[in-house]
């Protein structure tokens, strides 16, 4: 039996009309389906979400529940077949593909758990290439790359190559890449499913001190010790969003930064 089609759109999950502010992200009624007839997969089913500037959202799931196919479209590497998303404000449905790939090195920061660094550049040549492909002048991008490096704590191990760099330091390569352009949202999927016990309790002290200087994030994972970190989970199954769970406020810092204050 082929689904239903996608019908009225529901209100986004997480809306803040009260501030009147343009949400980061906002999808209404958005489905994504992979094939026709019956053989259709319905990989996302009238999802709806809304995420704020300066949010911290955890994005929860079983293995083909949805979750990576929310992160393509929220991370334009995909588009919804139906339903509306908004970047910022700006509708996405309708960009070709190169509008999107503009869009994505812009306004999008991507961590992944493989990290994707490319072997043959050293460090800051990796941080630098979404300045490259913007056009960016040399002297530019590598003040900028460096001064990004050097804010992550890396900036000593700028001209070494990956295969030089400990797991904890290609993530944090990988982070400086992501931010370099001051993007408006960082999309990290699975970010700890590469690093040992002590670098992923690095890298999450990292993501704190971001979000609570103003990053937006949303992160992909199904480990329960990182969602602790967001101010957010949502919970996906089936294509649809089951769960959506306020831990703090958009505004406040994030829990474990808090703690970490508190304590200190």
């Amino acid at each position: 039996m082929v689904a239903a089609s996608p019908g009225p759109a529901a209100p986004a999950s997480g809306a803040s009309g009260a501030t009147g502010a343009v949400p980061v992200v906002e999808l209404r009624d958005v489905w994504k389906t992979y094939g026709e007839g019956e053989t259709a997969v319905h990989a996302l089913r009238g999802v709806s979400l809304s995420v704020d500037r300066g949010d911290y959202v955890a994005v929860m799931g079983a293995s083909g529940s949805g979750k990576s196919t929310l992160m393509h479209v929220v991370g334009c590497l995909d588009v919804p077949t139906a339903g509306d998303y908004r970047l910022e404000g700006h509708d996405v449905a309708g960009l070709n593909e190169g509008q999107l790939a503009l869009l994505r090195n812009r306004r999008i920061g991507f961590v992944f758990q493989s990290f994707n660094l490319l072997p043959r550049l050293t460090a800051v040549g990796n941080v630098e290439l979404p300045l490259v492909y913007a056009g960016a002048p040399r002297p530019d991008r590598r003040r900028m790359a460096m001064e990004t490096l050097a804010g992550l704590g890396v900036a000593d191990r700028a001209h070494h190559l990956p295969s030089a760099l400990s797991g904890g330091q290609e993530q944090r390569v990988a982070i400086a890449r992501a931010l370099v352009f001051a993007p408006a949202l960082l999309l990290a999927d699975e970010p700890t499913g590469n690093l040992d016990s002590q670098a992923t309790a690095e890298m999450l002290r990292i993501f704190d001190r971001l979000n609570g200087g103003g990053v937006t994030f949303i992160v992909v994972t199904h480990e329960d010790h990182v969602a602790a970190h967001a101010k957010r989970v949502v919970r996906i199954a089936d294509g649809r969003v089951v769960d959506d769970d306020r831990v703090a406020a958009v505004e406040d810092p994030p829990p474990a930064l808090l703690a970490e204050e508190a304590a200190s």
